[in-house]
């Protein structure tokens, strides 16, 4: 059994609010994907790395695999005009086996935490699949510009991403979701839309998506206090 990782690069990342897609943000001299990369590169259960992003940043992403010398990225496909589309690219292309483990995971979720990786994917082996989560602790409500509920926060989490699925389940639930037209907000959805069970893995705070300003200067002050 092969444990391939998926990293979907193809976002403009507008929400970041800057020019440059937030995943080739340098941060401390290094772009934010190289962050990223190098934790697959580093742990010993990922035997590849595939990235899915546009076709214009294809040199760069082959420079900054050289520099960095990230030798498990065997391949680097075009995303499409959806997440979805670009797993859907790389999963496909990845000439993986029916019981070989899928690792999608966010390029803008660069400081993944190693255990969280190696736990996330044991976990995967034993049950079948794995998805990150954190619990939820803040006070969670629904409305809009007022409160119209309380939800209860004991059985809420909040979802992250490594996802893990044996390949011949992902490949499915992407395919099911193509011939249907269906948009999901991630892989466990389809997963489940699918009619699997998605067992849940622990995450980590850390391991935040970078997808604002915010989100960039608090990865910076954790970077630069390391």
């Amino acid at each position: 059994m092969k444990c391939i990782a998926v990293i979907p690069a193809g976002g403009k990342g507008f929400r970041s609010g800057f020019s440059t897609p937030k995943q080739y943000l340098k941060i401390n001299g290094k772009e934010i994907i190289v962050y990223t990369l190098q934790t697959f590169q580093k742990n010993k259960l990922v035997n590849k790395i595939i990235v899915a992003a546009e076709a214009d940043y294809f040199d760069k992403l082959l420079k900054l695999i050289k520099k960095y010398k990230l030798t498990k990225v065997k391949l680097i496909v075009e995303g499409g005009t959806t997440r979805q589309q670009s797993v859907f690219n790389a999963v496909y292309s990845s000439a993986a086996e029916a019981d070989d483990l899928i690792i999608v995971h966010d390029a803008a979720r660069a400081l993944l935490p190693e255990d969280v990786l190696t736990k996330s994917i044991l976990s995967a082996k034993k049950n079948g699949n794995a998805l990150v989560c954190i619990k939820a602790k803040d006070t969670l409500i629904e409305g809009s510009k007022f409160v119209n509920e309380y939800l209860n926060r004991d059985s809420i989490y909040y979802v992250q991403t490594p996802q893990i699925f044996r390949y011949k389940v992902l490949l499915k639930a992407l395919l099911k979701a193509e011939k249907e037209n269906f948009v999901g907000t991630d892989e466990s959805m389809l997963v489940k839309r699918s009619g699997k069970k998605v067992h849940i893995a622990e995450g980590s705070v850390l391991n935040f998506k970078i997808t604002t300003k915010d989100d960039v200067e608090l990865f910076r002050k954790i970077i630069s206090g390391r």
